[in-house]
């Protein structure tokens, strides 16, 4: 089976006087249904590794494929058409637009993903009831609570569909009651066979995963949670 995720000697240095050598390099696979979490201190190259993982940046040397494809040899419009279709972003902000309701809210995901507009409503009504939030479709985000803002934007992340979901502190604006919710969904949502990446500095979150990457100074190495 083809991997979701393979990174092969990828590197990423920003120019400076020195270069700053972000990401050293780095192998990594992750399987179609894994749930993986990246998990360091602040400046140990989390960032990095999810603007690579990401499609927000490129490596300066070694190879990264998704979903088999070589992502060296695509140019920005086909790593954006990727970025649309095959990964789902949720971040510590919502980012999600005040003055459109939840629906239209993950309905905007689709713009850029050549899928039949058609369907578009029904795919984010159908999302917004896989995170249970089917009974607030037409509520604007100011009347909704952090926890079902969230439950928004990880339902937009889904409508599309994609091969993996990229999570960036997904619970670092939300109290413990609610980040429990937020990482019980995603529990279910790997349950179901979604491929899941989460980036934190929490290690309690980080444990809920089957799989930990550790990173520290731009250096990647695995560990496996207890009682896995």
């Amino acid at each position: 089976m083809t991997p979701v995720v393979e990174l092969q000697g990828v590197t990423r240095t920003f120019d400076s006087t020195p270069p700053v050598e972000a990401l050293k390099a780095t192998d990594l696979v992750i399987d179609e249904g894994d749930y993986v979490s990246i998990v360091g201190p602040s400046g140990s190259g989390k960032s990095t590794m999810l603007n690579v993982l990401g499609l927000l940046d490129t490596p300066t040397d070694g190879t990264y494929f998704l979903d088999g494809t070589d992502i060296s040899r695509l140019g920005e419009r086909q790593l954006a058409g990727l970025r649309a279709t095959k990964i789902g972003f949720v971040f510590q902000s919502f980012h999600l637009l005040s003055h459109r309701t939840a629906t239209e809210n993950v309905m905007l995901a689709e713009l850029y993903s050549g899928r039949d507009r058609g369907g578009r409503r029904d795919r984010a009504i159908a999302a917004l009831e896989q995170v249970s939030l089917g009974h607030r479709l037409d509520a604007f985000p100011p009347t909704m609570s952090g926890g079902e803002r969230q439950r928004v934007a990880i339902a937009r992340a889904l409508a599309a569909n994609p091969s993996l979901l990229l999570a960036d502190e997904p619970t670092g604006n939300l109290d413990t009651v609610t980040s429990e919710a937020i990482l019980a969904l995603f529990d279910d949502l790997h349950a179901s066979g979604l491929t899941i990446a989460v980036i934190t500095h929490d290690l309690d979150v980080s444990l809920r995963a089957q799989r930990v990457i550790n990173i520290r100074d731009g250096v990647v190495t695995e560990t496996t949670p207890a009682g896995r």
